[in-house]
């Protein structure tokens, strides 16, 4: 006589991970930009310096951003070639950016 072996179906369960796995949401970041122009000349730029069409152009002081980037005629500039101030961007180098070059200083913070 032949009796079936699996009277009832198999059914596993997975077993739940004993680690607690905990998904964290992104920060909120907030980008401010500062656009400006050179006048092949100048190395110290302030607000009224902005470029009108952008919406409220302000320099933040770089204690109240996470980090800053400098874009002079599209090239990423070194952290040592500028200062920023509250209300103002330096230049630190021996030359002024050629005349028309554009300028762009983003303040990130988040």
């Amino acid at each position: 006589m032949r009796t079936n072996l699996l009277s009832s179906p198999l059914l596993l369960a997975p077993t739940p991970p004993t680690s607690e796995i905990r998904i964290v949401p992104p920060r909120a970041v907030t980008i401010q930009e500062y656009y400006t122009e050179s006048d092949g000349r100048k190395k110290i730029f302030t607000e009224k310096d902005g470029v009108a069409g952008y919406g409220e152009q302000k320099i933040v002081d770089p204690s109240e951003v996470s980090y800053t980037n400098l874009f002079i005629n599209g090239v990423l500039q070194l952290r040592t070639h500028y200062e920023i101030q509250q209300g103002k961007l330096i230049l630190n180098t021996v030359d002024a950016p050629l005349r028309g070059a554009p300028i762009i200083l983003q303040m990130i913070k988040f």
